[in-house]
This record gives C-alpha cells, sequence and structure tokens, in this order.
C-alpha cells in the first residue's frame, strides 16, 4: 500500500489472541514468504549452518527452525522422530509461532522478551504440541545489535533435557557468528528513536541530513530522480541542487560503490528499522513491532516525506495502543519510552484501581 493511502485508510483491527479462539487452533497458520532476487544477509547466514543446525537436530532427535524478526519459520529441518507432528502442527517453512498466533510458546516468548526460553508440555497453548519441549533463543547481530529471528528446537517430552536451552543458545551463536562473516556491503539504518547509521559493522559519522537522505532512498527501492530527491528532502525551502550533490558525493565516498545515480539508489543491501517496523504494524504483529520501535522516527525532520512517514506510524501505532488489552506490553513500552503519553492512557483504562503501577503513570505524565 503506498504512504499516502495510508493516511486516509485506518489501521486494520489488531489480530491478537483475543480475537483468536485458541482452543479451536490446531496448526500454526501459513504465511506466504517473500520472494527475494538475491539472499539477504540472515538467508545466507542459515544457508551458512544449514549442516551443522540439521546434525544437530538429526544426532538429538529433534526438529530445527529459524524464524525471521515475525516469528515465521524461514527455515526447518525434522528429524525421523518429530516430522509427522511437526509438518502437522505445521513447523515448517512459513509456519507463524508468534504467541498472537498459536498461544504460549517457545518460539513467541522469545520473540516478545527477546530472551531464551524453554516451554514444556502442558504449557504449550497449542493442544497439538502438548507432547512437545521446545527450547528458543533470540539471534542478534554482534555488532549492530539487530534483532534477526529465533531459533528453536523442538522434541518430545519425554526426551526433554537440562542442557536443552544450551544447546539452542549454542545453535544462535553459530548463525551470528555467520551473520558476521557474511555481512559484506551491508548498511543498517536505524531511524526509531536515536539516528545510527552502520555499514560493514562500522559506525558511519555522518549529519542528519545524510541521514534522512539514506531514509528516503530507503523508502524508494526503485530509484529516485534529483529532482524528486531534491522536493522530498526540501520541500519548499530555497536550497540549491547543487548542495543536495554535495551531500550525496560525501555518501558516495563514504559508501563506495553503493549508491547508483540517474536514478539514485542503493546497489548494496539495506536494512531499516522504520521500514521492518512499518511491515511488522501492517501485519499485526505487536511484538516485532515494539521491539523495533526505540523511539519517534527522525524528530528532527522536517522533509515531507519523512514527516508524512512519521505522523503516518504514529497515528497508525497510536491506533494499535488503543485496541490492546494486555497490560505487560504497554507496562514494557511505557519503561522504554515514556514519551509515549498514549501507551500510559490506554493503561490507566484498562489497570485496576488497586493496582501499584497507576500512581507511577500517572506521576509520569
Amino acid at each position: 500500500m503506498n504512504l499516502w493511502n495510508k493516511l486516509a485508510i485506518p489501521a486494520q483491527p489488531l489480530q491478537t489472541t483475543h480475537f483468536i479462539n485458541l482452543e479451536a487452533v490446531t496448526s500454526a497458520p501459513l504465511l506466504k514468504l517473500p520472494q527475494e532476487d538475491q539472499p539477504s544477509l540472515f538467508r545466507r547466514s542459515i544457508v551458512h549452518n544449514q549442516h551443522d543446525l540439521l546434525k544437530i537436530a538429526e544426532d538429538s532427535g529433534m526438529a530445527v527452525g529459524v524464524t525471521d524478526h515475525q516469528g515465521t519459520l524461514l527455515w526447518t529441518w525434522s528429524s525421523q522422530q518429530m516430522l509427522s507432528s511437526a509438518e502437522q502442527a505445521h513447523f515448517v517453512e512459513g509456519g507463524h509461532w508468534s504467541t498472537q498466533a498459536v498461544g504460549t510458546n517457545a518460539i513467541g516468548l522469545a520473540l516478545n522478551n527477546h530472551v531464551s526460553s524453554c516451554v514444556y508440555s502442558h504449557e504449550n497453548q497449542m493442544h497439538s504440541v502438548r507432547d512437545w519441549v521446545c527450547y528458543a533463543a533470540p539471534i542478534l547481530d554482534p555488532i549492530s545489535g539487530q534483532f534477526h529471528g529465533i531459533i528453536n528446537l523442538s522434541t518430545k517430552y519425554k526426551k526433554h533435557t537440562s542442557l536443552g536451552v544450551l544447546a539452542v543458545e549454542r545453535c544462535a551463536e553459530l548463525l551470528q557468528r555467520a551473520i558476521q562473516f557474511e555481512q559484506k556491503n551491508v548498511l543498517y539504518i536505524k531511524a526509531l528513536g536515536t539516528p545510527q547509521v552502520l555499514f560493514n559493522q562500522q559506525v558511519l559519522p555522518l549529519t542528519h541530513r545524510q541521514i534522512e537522505i539514506l531514509c528516503i532512498l530507503a523508502m524508494k527501492p526503485e530509484g529516485i530522480a534529483l529532482n524528486e530527491l531534491h522536493a522530498a528532502l526540501y520541500g519548499d525551502r530555497e536550497v540549491s541542487e547543487k548542495t543536495l550533490k554535495s551531500e550525496l558525493s560525501q555518501l558516495r565516498t563514504l559508501l563506495p560503490n553503493c549508491i547508483l545515480s540517474r536514478p539514485y539508489k542503493f546497489s548494496c543491501e539495506v536494512q531499516c528499522d522504520f521500514l521492518r517496523a512499518e511491515k511488522s504494524l501492517d501485519a499485526g504483529f505487536l511484538a516485532s513491532t515494539f521491539s523495533l520501535y526505540k523511539g519517534s522516527f527522525l524528530v528532527k525532520s522536517e522533509s515531507p516525506i519523512l514527516s508524512t512517514w512519521r505522523e503516518c506510524f504514529d497515528a497508525r501505532l497510536s491506533h494499535l495502543i488503543y485496541q490492546m488489552q494486555d497490560i505487560d506490553p504497554l507496562l514494557k513500552l511505557v519503561g522504554r519510552i515514556p514519551e509515549r503519553i498514549d501507551a500510559m492512557y490506554r493503561l490507566l483504562e484498562l489497570l485496576p484501581a488497586e493496582s501499584r503501577h497507576r500512581e507511577r503513570i500517572e506521576n509520569l505524565m
């Protein structure tokens, strides 16, 4: 959907566990995975470790799976002991395992909290996996700190081992090392909260204007002409195209062979927190939206396209917040980002009168 159309269309109803009858859910929903012209950094890292992960699962009689940052499985392999039940529960590529979709499970808990988790048998909310024990760990970029996804090991409850969490954390470390190894010409743009840009594992010393340019280029993967970029960046302000060309020249020096001209567009792999957050919001995925949201998008920007994106995203996020019924994620959001007044108002609507949190929230407002 075009950004401008989103301004006129309210966000779709949030798909939370409050609107799903989990008692009737017997398998994870299957989502269509996006096609990639070139394998992304994370997919290359999975392929890099595929043999080792498969061997770990085979030797232990487990099923292994790696999800994206929203909890959708990108790759799985199941031992003979787990194959049939894994297929029936949709522990397969495209299976979506957030707590919103299937209730309490190890992938969902690790997705929500970004810490390792173990869910034993009856703790699984979905009946079809109540004879499973699952171990899950987050996969974080060791340099940028970016959250890529979850790795999960699952077995039948009779084979539960106290070393399961250590094993899955070891698998996560394998993938994290592969991410470092595969990281060539990868640009990270962090624009939610404090802006930061990393290239090839190094923080770039960029001006705010240069970060704005990179964000606009990220929004226009098909490319943008110089005059269009000028209008998107400066609007009606009287700034010459020569000034913009100078900014672009400096960026191309800092990012060699990464920005093409006529039209201007990236020729390297780009990962942006704000675009990933928008996709998560589009899908109604609470955990991944809030984990990416570290604060407002480029609060100082006066660029027409960037300020419009900011206002649109904030409005949609508020819409989501006012639909929420769960107190815990709202408390976490307020704890990290106290300027979200809408989250505080929603909490005051949801919290019982005797709650110990009420006074603290009222003092923050």
